[in-house]
């Protein structure tokens, strides 16, 4: 049986990479899927190939960092699917032009907040009310290994978002318990993503720190398998958990 049949699921940032994945994966487990990005072209062809495979898909472009670009993501997944029943915010993600403290640019760390922490905000903000006159459902938010203070290599804007978005994962996880709207997070170790692949072959500070990833590099796949637990009703009793899928990264 389809462990998603008949979920209807909005994945924001899903024109590449985890977010791609983790869109075909729910459309695979019987979920009719609306996914999102600022590439169109992505977009629109991930949902094709999500067609031709025999699920149920269409795109809707977005830009998580403005407020009427959201607002009107969720209103066209309203019209497009009747309800919603699982939100995944992936959009968002580290960059070379990151760094420490004391080095990264401001503009750097202000678009790792506007992306990362104000679009799963944003997201949060339109779904939710969605999501609590369907009676429920599920939000999967992605954050980082990061957020929980391990080695960065130097990514102290990223670090700065996920954790923010790991807190606001547990808060509005308490707050809308009583709606049966349940909230939890998946935080990565480095996923074999291209993007990723190129930043790891680019900086060998960043490299390194992920050499403590004792079962190798994760691949998205293995981060759809826990968006599907945590957006089916297998995990119906789970909220305000932070899941890492860190390939052994905390395992001394």
């Amino acid at each position: 049986m389809k462990r998603l049949k008949n979920k209807c699921a909005l994945v924001m940032g899903a024109t590449s990479g985890i977010g791609q994945t983790c869109a075909e994966m729910f459309a695979r487990q019987g979920a009719r899927v609306v996914l999102t990005g600022r590439r169109v072209p992505e977009g629109e062809a991930v949902a094709r190939n999500i067609v031709a495979a025999g699920g149920d898909a269409t795109f809707q472009m977005c830009d998580v960092t403005e407020p009427e670009s959201v607002e009107e993501a969720v209103h066209q997944a309203i019209g497009r699917l009747g309800r919603l029943d699982v939100l995944l915010n992936n959009a968002g993600g580290s960059s070379n032009t990151d760094g420490l403290v004391t080095t990264a640019s401001l503009d750097e760390f202000w678009n790792k907040m506007r992306v990362d922490h104000f679009g799963t905000f944003l997201s949060l903000r339109f779904a939710l009310p969605e999501m609590v006159k369907s009676g429920g459902g599920s939000v999967i938010n992605m954050v980082s290994v990061a957020a929980f203070g391990n080695s960065t290599g130097g990514r102290s804007a990223y670090a700065s978002s996920k954790a923010a978005v790991m807190n606001l994962t547990r808060s509005t996880a308490h707050a809308f318990a009583k709606d049966r709207v349940r909230i939890n997070a998946i935080a990565p170790a480095a996923v074999g993503t291209e993007r990723i692949k190129k930043m790891l072959a680019d900086r060998p500070e960043v490299k390194a720190a992920f050499a403590v990833q004792q079962l190798g590099l994760i691949e998205p796949e293995d981060i759809a398998y826990a968006a599907v637990f945590l957006a089916s009703d297998e995990s119906r009793m789970v909220t305000g958990h932070i899941l890492p899928v860190d390939a052994g990264s905390f395992a001394d």
